[in-house]
């Protein structure tokens, strides 16, 4: 799966992607690959909108097995070291321009 942001995130954008891999997992038992793509983070809209991430990521980050973030931002580069020990997926940062990279990175078994 592919995520690309547009704009600050919003609550209802994680409860579009349940909508979308939750039905998936339920039949596969997991998700292979998620791949996050922004060029720079858009950050949050507000703060219901980040505990609608966390929410996201703790009923979800035992179901995921890889997470590509896919972006030129400085926060994004280190959510790999940051989240390491907490979750449950590989996540892994790629620069922006290196993409195809990171498809293959998910995409390999």
């Amino acid at each position: 799966m592919i995520v690309k942001p547009h704009g600050a995130l919003a609550s209802s954008d994680f409860e579009r992607i349940a909508r979308q891999v939750d039905p998936y997992i339920e039949r596969n038992g997991t998700l292979h690959g998620l791949m996050i793509e922004a060029e720079s983070f858009p950050g949050w809209k507000d703060f219901s909108a980040l505990v609608s991430h966390l929410r996201f990521v703790a009923g979800h980050h035992r179901k995921i097995e890889k997470v590509a973030a896919v972006s030129d931002s400085a926060v994004l580069s280190i959510v790999p070291a940051m989240v390491d020990h907490f979750v449950g997926a590989e996540v892994r940062h790629f620069d922006y321009e290196d993409r195809k990279q990171a498809l293959a990175w998910l995409t390999a078994r």
